[in-house]
C-alpha cells in the first residue's frame, strides 16, 4: 500500500509554493507527546538527517537518497509503526511530514549542525547550519542533535567542540534535550575512518559528556561498541546509531542488541539501515529493530 499517494504528493507540492504559512502552522498544531520515553521507558527514533550533508549514498547505490518522495514515503511507512517514538530530521524533511500530518503525539528532535559536508576538505569544521536551540524552541520540538567528529590532526574539530558547547547550554536553558554524537576518526589516506577501538569511543563520550555550562538535558548518540566499558563511562543516557548499514542486517540487529541491553542505553536512532533494507521492506525492518529493543529492555 502506498501511503505518499499522488494526491497527497501534488497537495504537498501546491502548499510549499501557494501557502508557505502552513509550515508555521503545523509546528503550532503539533500535538506534542507529554514524555521523551515511551511507557516502557525506551526511545525508538529514525533518522533522515543524512541529505542535508550531502550524505546520500545506501550500500553500492550512491544516490538512494536523492528522490525526495521515496524517501517520504519510507519515513512514513517507519512512523506508521507505534514502536517508532518519532524522528530526528533537518527543518525540510521535519516540515514535509509536519505538512502531511505525520508527527502528531511522536517526538520530534531537529538537526543543528550539518554543515560539514561529506567528502569535502573541511568536513571536520561542521557548522550549525540548520536548527538553532532558539529554533527548537519556538518551533515546539523536543530536542536538539549534534555530530562532533573528533580528529586529533584537524584543527577543524576546535568550532566545532566549542558549537556543539554552546549549543548544549542553549538547549540546556529551554528544556529541550541535547543529543550529542561524538565519533571519532582518523584521516588514512585522504579518508576519515571511523575509529572503534574501544579507548576511542569511551574518549569521545567523556569529551561529549562534558559539553556546555550543565548536562542536566545531555544524551549521548553513539555506536553500538564491542566492550561495555565505552558505556560505562557515563551516567548520561545513551541511544545507539545505526550508522552505516553492513550487508548483513540481523549481525546489525544482534550488535543493537547487545548494546541495548546495558543499563545505561535508553533506545535507538537508526536511519539508512531500516528506511533503506537491503530487501526494501521498511515496514519489517522497522519490526525487527522494535523487537529487539523490546527484548533488551
Amino acid at each position: 500500500m502506498t501511503l505518499l499517494t499522488d494526491e497527497r504528493w501534488h497537495e504537498l507540492l501546491e502548499r510549499r509554493v501557494a501557502d508557505p504559512g502552513a509550515v508555521e502552522r503545523a509546528y503550532r498544531d503539533r500535538r506534542r507527546r507529554a514524555a521523551l520515553l515511551s511507557p516502557g521507558g525506551t526511545l525508538f527514533l529514525v533518522a533522515a538527517d543524512h541529505p542535508a550533508r550531502g550524505s546520500l549514498g545506501v550500500g553500492g547505490d550512491p544516490l538512494a537518497m536523492v528522490d525526495r518522495r521515496d524517501l517520504l514515503e519510507r519515513l512514513l511507512v517507519a512512523l506508521e509503526n507505534p514502536a517508532v517514538d518519532g524522528l530526528l530530521g533537518t527543518p525540510d524533511v521535519i516540515e514535509e511530514l509536519l505538512l502531511l500530518g505525520a508527527l502528531h503525539d511522536k517526538v520530534v528532535i531537529g538537526s543543528m549542525n550539518r554543515g560539514g559536508l561529506a567528502g569535502a576538505d573541511w568536513e571536520i569544521d561542521d557548522r550549525f547550519t540548520a536548527y538553532t536551540a532558539r529554533a527548537l524552541a519556538e518551533s515546539r520540538l523536543d530536542g536538539g542533535k549534534m555530530l562532533l567528529r573528533l580528529v586529533n590532526s584537524d584543527p577543524g574539530t576546535v568550532p566545532t567542540l566549542e558549537a556543539c558547547a554552546n549549543a548544549v547550554s542553549e538547549l540546556a536553558a529551554n528544556g529541550l534535550m541535547a543529543m550529542v554524537e561524538p565519533l571519532p576518526y582518523d584521516r588514512e589516506g585522504g579518508k576519515l575512518v571511523l575509529r572503534k577501538d574501544t579507548a576511542s569511543l569511551a574518549r569521545a563520550a567523556t569529551v561529549a559528556s562534558g559539553l556546555g555550562v550543565t548536562s542536566a538535558h545531555t544524551w549521548l548518540k553513539l555506536p553500538a561498541p564491542e566492550d561495555a566499558a565505552v558505556l560505562d563511562s557515563t551516567t548520561l543516557p545513551v541511544v545507539v546509531l545505526g550508522g552505516v548499514p553492513s550487508a548483513d542486517p540481523a549481525a546489525d540487529l544482534a550488535s543493537w542488541g547487545r548494546t541495548l541491553r546495558h543499563d545505561a542505553v535508553r533506545g535507538l536512532v537508526v536511519g539508512r539501515a531500516l528506511l533503506y533494507p537491503p530487501d526494501g521492506d521498511v515496514g519489517a525492518a522497522v519490526a525487527a529493530a522494535a523487537k529487539v529493543l523490546e527484548a533488551a529492555k
